[in-house]
């Protein structure tokens, strides 16, 4: 009994160890059209810029950090899933390539999902902590939105 467990801890250990091999490329860009970033678009303040790449650009954008435990299988096939459906769903970074129409409704769902403490993902924020907006930040930024869905 003892030996079948260790094979299978050995074989275990092997799968673990194939699995570090396969590492997928990173979420960084060093070429940025920085003219299409949605800080340049709206002439973000600082404060609702601060927030959001904080909170919100390490998923929705073309650049993301990289802690140490994303070097490490299957932590980062997680993250990179997670970083591409964000992606898939906004790019801060491309948000001038977005209509006018699309940003409208990105906006909208931006706020929806502030206020229904849909994002950040808990997911993340168990883990950073610095991303988890404070009710204070939530209305800085929902404020913000709004009156520039008015300016529109």
């Amino acid at each position: 009994m003892k030996i079948i467990i260790k094979k299978i801890l050995f074989i275990g250990l092997i799968i673990f160890l194939l699995m570090q091999l396969y590492q997928p490329a990173r979420n960084i860009s060093f070429e940025q059209d920085i003219t299409g970033n949605f800080t340049k678009v709206y002439n973000v303040p600082k404060n609702i810029e601060t927030i959001l790449r904080t909170s919100c650009y390490d998923c929705h954008s073309n650049n993301t950090y990289y802690p140490w435990y994303s070097y490490i299988q299957p932590s980062r096939f997680f993250m990179e899933s997670h970083i591409a459906a964000g992606k898939e769903n906004l790019n801060f970074n491309e948000w001038g390539n977005y209509s006018a129409r699309k940003q409208n409704n990105k906006l909208d769902r931006i706020a929806k999902q502030i206020k229904s403490n849909e994002m950040p993902l808990s997911s993340y924020t168990m883990i950073h902590k610095n991303a988890t907006l404070s009710a204070t930040q939530k209305k800085e930024v929902l404020d913000w939105i709004s009156q520039l869905k008015d300016s529109l």
